[in-house]
């Protein structure tokens, strides 16, 4: 009985790495996706603006510990969109990316995605006026 536990928990371990392994790739690719979508840019963008307060002497010191924050939040919008797709599919929308025409949009991504949000605000907030209207 207990030869058969220990080979069972054997088994569970020896899965659990391979699963592993396998997941860190499946990451990878997915951190890699992200990265090409524009969102690399943007977060640089991002933390140039924000430092743009800090001293020149502090400057550099700021920038290296701002990028020391990318990689972890790379790896949790890496586990949402590994909820949502496949390996397989993360692997063709890289492929897609790596396109002129996903080129293009990676670039465009950022600026169309701000301002479908000030359109989506505008259109919220008539809506509010229609509800307001019937209350």
């Amino acid at each position: 009985m207990k030869k058969n536990l220990l080979i069972c928990l054997f088994t569970i371990a020896l899965s659990s790495t391979f699963y592993a392994q396998d997941n860190s790739g499946f990451k990878k690719e997915t951190v890699e996706f992200i990265k090409i979508t524009g969102a690399a840019k943007a977060f640089e963008k991002a933390i140039a603006q924000i430092g743009a307060m800090v001293p020149e002497t502090n400057k550099e010191a700021y920038t290296n510990e701002a990028n020391g924050t990318l990689e972890p939040l790379y790896n949790q919008m890496a586990d949402l969109y590994m909820a949502e797709f496949t390996a397989a599919e993360i692997t063709q929308l890289i492929n897609f990316y790596k396109t002129d025409l996903g080129k293009k949009l990676a670039s465009k991504q950022v600026e169309l995605t701000q301002k479908a949000m000030a359109f989506g605000q505008s259109w919220g907030m008539k809506v509010q006026a229609i509800a307001q209207k019937y209350q």
